[in-house]
């Protein structure tokens, strides 16, 4: 059975960091690529950043380039999302998901089938 747990969110005032980390029950989680989405509330869920298999890979959404990082750690099974500058804007419900038997990236929101509960990021202006 596929399971992702986030942790690490919080509330954070602006201008500050956050890392947020979802450790994955998936027996294929070093072949697979990850990513992060976000929804915040009335709005769309919508693209955060997306990773390769190996790590050396990865793509963001054009608003938060240069402030988030998206890494994995495949000995633990675990991807981290590393947030800075972090705005107002960014407050949301963050999501991690898997795309099962795909390793490389970018990728269509729709191969991420499994996906996590969330963990709540507000940011305070």
């Amino acid at each position: 059975q596929v399971q992702l747990v986030e942790s690490g969110g919080g509330l954070v005032q602006a201008g500050g960091s956050l890392r947020v980390s979802c450790a994955a029950s998936i027996r294929t989680f070093s072949t697979n690529a990850m990513g992060w989405f976000r929804q915040a509330p009335g709005k769309e869920r919508e693209f955060v950043a997306g990773i390769n298999w190996s790590g050396a890979s990865t793509y963001y959404a054009d608003s938060v380039k240069g402030r988030f990082t998206i890494s994995r750690d495949n000995a633990k099974n675990t991807v981290y999302l590393q947030m800075n500058s972090l705005k107002p804007e960014d407050t949301a419900l963050y999501y991690c998901a898997a795309a099962p038997g795909r390793a490389y990236v970018p990728l269509p929101t729709y191969e991420f089938k499994y996906w996590g509960q969330g963990t709540q990021v507000t940011v305070s202006s």
